[in-house]
């Protein structure tokens, strides 16, 4: 008699009151989907309430202070942002080349410590391999021979793998 009794006042109180919930939830989470979930669940907690203590003075008044909880816990909710959604919004990831990174790495490491090679394999060091001169282009700028700067370059590179290794 009870169960057919409540089922009868949680029919009525769905009809009277669903479309006025599931708008105010869509007011609040700005999702169709999400809100018709939320009202659904608002009425199966309904459904459990009454099942265990059997009454409610104002329907409409538990209905919509059960769906503004669950709203809560839905903003409070961690959101999972989907690539989709972020490649939407202009969100471009680069492809990640665990062997590009090694490098850069390297290069800042070894950028640091050509600083503390003497100037004259500093200055051929840095021409070469940062500024990416060639041996052509480093003897006009160093008014020296190409084989000289070869061997300048030769000598700086034992000098910084010396610095690394130490």
């Amino acid at each position: 008699m009870k169960k057919s009794t409540d089922q009868q006042v949680l029919t009525e109180a769905h009809h009277d009151f669903s479309r006025g919930l599931v708008r105010y939830a869509n007011l609040k989470v700005n999702n169709t989907a999400l809100s018709d979930d939320l009202v659904q669940t608002t009425f199966m907690k309904t459904w459990l309430y009454l099942q265990n203590t059997g009454k409610i003075d104002l329907m409409r008044a538990f209905l919509y202070h059960a769906l503004n909880g669950l709203i809560i816990d839905e903003y409070r909710k961690k959101k999972a942002l989907s690539l989709d959604l972020l490649a939407e919004n202009g969100l471009e990831l680069a492809a990640i080349n665990s062997e590009n990174i090694y490098n850069i790495i390297d290069g800042k490491i070894v950028a640091a410590l050509i600083h503390q090679l003497p100037e004259k394999y500093r200055a051929v060091i840095t021409m070469r391999f940062l500024e990416e001169l060639s041996l052509k282009e480093m003897s006009a700028a160093t008014n020296q021979s190409q084989n000289a700067v070869s061997v300048q370059i030769h000598r700086g590179l034992v000098r910084l793998k010396a610095l690394s290794v130490a």
